[in-house]
């Protein structure tokens, strides 16, 4: 079942992803498919395995929608924000990482798709 929120896709950064698919799988019913979270096939979500010299802590990642990435970027360091990814370009689209002024970690995702009219 995917959970309601207002943002696209989470990315789960864990020291141990079999050990959270199965963790999450079976507290919460989530399925998988490969690194991804899916409900009824579809991608709601990730599993990113840190490396073993990697000192991040394990966290959830969400990523927030915005219709300008750059321009959501600057305003989060106009707000006292900081980046910590710069703009990374994909296919699917564009993102950033940015920290709120206590930290706490969100990704801007600009979609590749062109929004409805």
């Amino acid at each position: 079942m995917r959970p309601e929120s207002p943002f696209v896709f989470f990315d789960v950064r864990t020291s141990d992803a079999d050990g959270s698919r199965r963790f999450f799988g079976e507290l919460l019913g989530w399925q998988t498919s490969g690194p991804l979270l899916t409900d009824g096939g579809a991608p709601w979500g990730g599993l990113t395995e840190l490396a073993p010299d990697d000192d991040r802590t394990p966290q959830w990642l969400p990523y927030a929608p915005v219709s300008d990435v750059d321009s959501a970027a600057a305003k989060a360091v106009s707000l006292g924000g900081k980046i910590v990814r710069e703009r990374t370009d994909l296919p699917f689209g564009s993102l950033v990482v940015v920290t709120d002024p206590g930290g706490a970690a969100l990704v801007l995702f600009q979609s590749a798709e062109k929004p409805l009219s």
